[in-house]
């Protein structure tokens, strides 16, 4: 647990965590599948799982993989919305690091957009040679870098790494999963739940 949020290194994941950018993603996911009977709530759900998990389950071929990603590479960072309140929580952390599946080309676009770039002291991301979460090597590589205290994401394997380091973890926007230290809804709570 953490007893003092002064001075806390965060590791933040990216998608659902930062920036609301799942209902652009299925969105594009919905026309890349071209199936009108498709609920997007549905996929919202898998996607919410992971990206591999959700185009597993819809059977997505070669073609519709790239048609997402070259979908995906033209819309405009104004599109991803940042989550009320977050840019609070990353100026009252002493160091912030975010490790993502996304692209880091694709997350520099989107931080400088914003001017969120001054806020991360390192970013690691997909194509930085680490393995897909769950696996922890990427946090291993932050933590002893960085000493990480808390971790925060939207989705068990955001935290799954975290756990197995001995970190303190934080699930935003679900509340479905038991293996969080703390659970915020929106980071207006953050001071109550997380700040002690």
């Amino acid at each position: 647990m953490l007893n003092n949020i002064k001075g806390l290194t965060v590791l933040w994941d990216f998608d659902g965590t930062l920036f609301d950018t799942y209902p652009v993603y299925t969105t594009i996911f919905k026309k890349v599948l071209n199936a009108e009977h498709v609920d997007k709530n549905e996929i919202f759900r898998h996607l919410k799982v992971s990206f591999r998990h959700a185009s597993g389950y819809y059977n997505f071929t070669e073609e519709q993989l790239k048609d997402f990603f070259l979908l995906e590479e033209r819309i405009p960072p104004k599109e991803f919305k940042p989550f009320d309140s977050v840019e609070t929580v990353l100026k009252y952390a002493d160091n912030n690091v975010i490790m993502t599946h996304k692209l880091k080309k694709d997350v520099h676009k989107i931080l400088e957009y914003y001017g969120w770039d001054k806020h991360f002291s390192e970013i690691v991301a997909g194509d930085d040679g680490f393995p897909r979460k769950p696996n922890k090597k990427s946090y291993e590589y932050l933590h002893r870098k960085h000493m990480i205290d808390l971790v925060i994401g939207d989705r068990e394997i955001d935290i799954i790494p975290a756990k197995e380091l001995g970190i303190s973890t934080c699930l935003y926007q679900n509340n479905g999963s038991k293996i969080a230290d703390f659970y915020l809804n929106n980071y207006k709570e953050f001071w109550n739940k997380v700040a002690l």
